[in-house]
């Protein structure tokens, strides 16, 4: 995708990476403004889905009310690392990522997500 927009879409992980279960379509807010990306998840007590913040190479937890996944994407939207960050931590900026995936924790075990994962977003 080239320029990103704040709005709606579906984040897929493909069949392939989660062997061949039939994969995995979530909810995703794109944040991609500035004012999107600076509230993020702040003032929420959770999250349907995850939030893409774009572009992104590092978050914090700062006023945030719980605890969260955080995906670290590069350009290609393949995931580089995979943390859990409870509220009011200050993330390292992460190299080579260009978008950051937000979730409430423990939701992207479950989806499968770890280093090396390939995503694909559909917007709405």
């Amino acid at each position: 995708m080239g320029k990103w927009q704040d709005g709606r879409g579906q984040l897929r992980i493909a069949d392939g990476e989660r062997g061949g279960d039939g994969g995995v379509s979530v909810p995703v807010e794109i944040a991609a403004s500035y004012r999107a990306r600076t509230r993020g998840l702040l003032g929420r007590d959770g999250v349907e889905g995850a939030v893409l913040l774009t572009p992104a190479s590092s978050i914090h937890t700062f006023r945030m009310r719980f605890a969260i996944d955080v995906a670290y994407l590069d350009r290609h939207l393949t995931v580089r690392a995979v943390r859990t960050m409870r509220p009011n931590r200050l993330g390292r900026p992460r190299l080579r990522a260009r978008h950051v995936l937000e979730a409430e924790a423990g939701t992207m075990a479950g989806w499968g997500l770890r280093p090396g994962t390939r995503l694909t977003i559909e917007t709405c």
